[in-house]
C-alpha cells in the first residue's frame, strides 16, 4: 500500500499526464497487490480546490468526495499522526497539511507518492515520485 499527495490524487482524476512514470508504476501496482490511501486531510484540501475555483468538477462536492472516499483507503488524523506532525525538522515543510499527510504515511509505514520537491528532499518521509 502506498499513501498519494493531495495534487496526486487530482492529477490522478484530471490530468494524469502530469504524473511521473514511477507514480504511476507504483500507484497500478499498489491497486494490484493492496490499495491506495489518502490521508484524510486530503479530502479537505480537495474540497478547498474546488472551492478556490482551482479544480473544476461535474456535480456535487459531495458527490465527488464520496466518490474519491470509494476510490481509496482514507486513513484518519489520530494521536500518533498528530504528535508524528510535530517533530520534523526545521528543514522540512511548515505547511500544516503537508505535515499531516507525511506523518500519516509514516505513521502507517507507506510511502509517500508526491510531486512536492521540499518533502522530497527533507528525506524524512520514503517518496516515490
Amino acid at each position: 500500500m502506498i499513501l498519494l499527495d493531495t495534487q496526486v490524487v487530482v492529477w490522478l482524476a484530471f490530468e494524469p499526464g502530469l504524473l511521473s512514470s514511477a507514480a504511476l508504476e507504483a500507484i497500478g501496482a499498489a491497486r494490484a497487490r493492496d490499495g491506495v490511501a489518502i490521508s484524510d486531510k486530503t479530502l479537505w484540501e480537495m474540497a478547498m480546490m474546488v472551492w478556490k475555483g482551482k479544480v473544476d468538477i461535474q456535480g456535487s462536492l459531495l458527490d465527488f468526495l464520496r466518490t474519491t472516499e470509494r476510490e481509496f483507503l482514507v486513513l484518519p488524523i489520530d494521536a500518533a499522526v498528530a504528535e508524528r506532525s510535530m517533530t520534523f525538522s526545521a528543514n522540512f515543510p511548515k505547511d500544516p497539511a503537508d505535515r499531516i499527510i507525511a506523518s500519516t504515511a509514516l505513521v502507517y509505514g507507506l510511502a509517500l507518492v508526491t510531486a512536492d520537491k521540499r518533502m522530497r528532499r527533507s528525506g524524512e518521509v520514503a517518496c516515490i515520485w
